[in-house]
C-alpha cells in the first residue's frame, strides 16, 4: 500500500507490505522514498533493514513518525493483499 507521508517538512512516498513472518514472528516491511533516497524498517521494533541516502537526522524522524503511526500502519498492512499488489492493483 502506497501513500505520501508529511514529515521532515516535505512528502515522502510510503510503502507498507503485507503482514509477513520474520523469524517467525509477525513482520510488517515499511519503505520510504523521496527521489533516489530509500530506507526500509521492519516492525514491531522499528529496526532499519537498509538506508540509502538519507542523513541519521532523517532516519531518526523517519522512526519517530513510525513510532507514532504503528496501529495505522499494522492496519494499513492487514488490508494489503499481495496478489493484487503483485498486479499492480
Amino acid at each position: 500500500m502506497d501513500l505520501r507521508v508529511k514529515t521532515m517538512n516535505k512528502d515522502i512516498k510510503m510503502s507498507v507490505s503485507s503482514m509477513t513472518r520474520n523469524k517467525d514472528k509477525k513482520a510488517v516491511y515499511v519503505f520510504f522514498q523521496d527521489g533516489e533516497k530509500t530506507a526500509e524498517f521492519t516492525l514491531p521494533g522499528c529496526e532499519l533493514v537498509k538506508n540509502n541516502g538519507f542523513l541519521d537526522d532523517d532516519i531518526r524522524q523517519l522512526k519517530d513518525y513510525i513510532d507514532n503511526e504503528q496501529d495505522t500502519i499494522f492496519a494499513m498492512a492487514k488490508q494489503v493483499n499481495p496478489i493484487k499488489a503483485m498486479m499492480g492493483r
